[in-house]
């Protein structure tokens, strides 16, 4: 590996300067205003992988555009299945921005781009590891396959069936991701399992139209009032979900994890300061980790309906809604608590309302096996690039593709987090500390040493 490790050192300024180039993209895939922008990044990446040695596919969707890269061909080695994206959040709001978000401004060790954590960072220190092994060996002991989507960051509406469609050319031995974090700032990790996600909006119509107040308060349904009595009802004073059935098919937190939990470096006061809040609020019998990692959630994402602009307008709205998002563990499934939620809140609607409830989206939750041989490789390989043993953790958020990836290609997904908790994604001044862009293509040059000497049977 000694040489391998010398392209990368002597290379870091070259590495750097590309980043820069690809965070100056805006590839904003919500805004249709940058959807050239979006098909320029596809170029700039289809035109990096094809010069660093790779055949290159660009499929077309009717959205954005896939990329499939792949390495000359070996026979018999193992074969990895990168997966990224290469759209970006958009940078609202602006003003907050100490710098414009896609200079790729560098300051005080971290650069700092929309898309510099979520996800272009991690996906280009991937790149950069398979050219240090094909311009120092020209070739490397796996197959290796890029496939990155530009859809991500608008919920990835063609990439499940692009994947069933094309089964033969995704055919690997496991899935390497790194759109997950580090557990803290120099506490390197490997994420092994995420929570799914129910999405549903629940709307309630009254009257035909909005009505004066004092007019007609006192006779007619207030659909306002009746919503905030509907969302009031959805947890106990323990923190509970008191949707019927909802904790059903939750499976129970492992001893092991428990244990492991605990002896984690978190610590509850910096965790609130960060999040900006008076006090902790978690599920009755449950430690703050166990509630973000493992247990089910249900939040209030946003409510709509009345008049909110300034001063008073005294009206009884003729709509309120609410937008209505459950984080799941296994063994629950989307559909299912879709359903259950469905259920449950048209019992809470009295009948002088009209009521439509929407399924938005989901994904289901997973868990990989920590003692897979992949996981192993995995292991030893950010210990060789961060030069630290990782933790092993849950995320508390959802990739949904993890769980098609094990259900349509039954594929084990590794999640190597190279950026940092406070890195920003989704919000303004976003970063990526430039020790761990390096470390991570160190990482990277690992992974694929050890994976090339992996089997399932290892």
């Amino acid at each position: 590996m000694e040489d391998v490790l010398r392209y990368i050192e002597s290379h870091q300024e070259k590495f750097l300067a590309e980043l820069q180039e690809l965070l100056r993209i805006p590839s904003i895939s919500a805004d249709p205003a940058h959807r050239e922008d979006v098909l320029r990044c596809s170029r700039f990446l289809a035109d990096h992988l094809r010069g660093i040695g790779l055949s290159v596919e660009v499929f077309q969707t009717p959205g954005n555009p896939i990329l499939f890269a792949s390495t000359p061909m070996i026979p018999a080695a193992p074969t990895v299945l990168f997966y990224g994206h290469y759209d970006v959040q958009p940078v609202d709001p602006l003003d907050l921005w100490q710098s414009p978000p896609f200079a790729a401004d560098i300051r005080n060790g971290n650069i700092y781009a929309r898309g510099a954590s979520d996800d272009k960072g991690p996906v280009f220190a991937h790149m950069k590891g398979v050219e240090a092994f094909l311009r120092t060996r020209g070739t490397l002991p796996l197959n290796f396959r890029f496939f990155i989507e530009g859809e991500e960051e608008v919920g990835s509406a063609h990439l499940d069936p692009f994947i069933a469609a094309h089964r033969e050319l995704l055919r690997a031995d496991v899935v390497v991701i790194s759109d997950t974090t580090q557990f803290a700032p120099g506490v390197p990790a490997v994420t092994y399992g995420l929570r799914g996600l129910a999405y549903l909006e629940v709307s309630l119509q009254g009257p035909s139209h909005d009505l004066h107040s004092g007019s007609f308060g006192g006779t007619v349904p207030n659909p306002a009032g009746i919503l905030v009595d509907v969302l009031s009802r959805f947890k106990d004073e323990r923190g509970a979900i008191r949707i019927p059935g909802f904790y059903d098919k939750v499976l129970p937190i492992a001893s092991w994890e428990r244990e492991m939990y605990d002896s984690l470096p978190f610590h509850a006061e910096e965790y609130r300061a960060l999040t900006g809040v008076r006090k902790l609020r978690t599920e009755e019998g449950f430690t703050p980790l166990e509630c973000r990692w493992a247990r089910p959630t249900l939040d209030i994402n946003g409510l709509y309906g009345g008049y909110a602009g300034p001063g008073a307008k005294t009206i009884i709205p003729a709509r309120a809604g609410a937008k209505v998002s459950m984080r799941l563990v296994p063994d629950q499934d989307p559909e299912e608590i879709a359903a259950l939620f469905t259920r449950y809140v048209l019992s809470l609607c009295p009948q002088d309302v009209s009521v439509e409830i929407k399924n938005l989206h989901g994904g289901k939750p997973v868990l990989m096996d920590v003692n897979s041989p992949w996981m192993k490789a995995a292991r030893t390989a950010i210990s060789k690039g961060f030069g630290k043993a990782p933790v092993l953790t849950r995320e508390g958020g959802s990739i949904p593709v993890v769980a098609t990836f094990k259900e349509v290609l039954q594929l084990d997904s590794l999640m190597l987090g190279f950026g940092r908790p406070d890195d920003g994604a989704h919000s303004p001044n976003e970063k990526l500390c430039l020790d761990d862009f390096y470390r991570g293509i160190l990482t990277s040059a690992h992974l694929i040493d050890e994976l090339g000497r992996t089997t399932a049977e290892s």
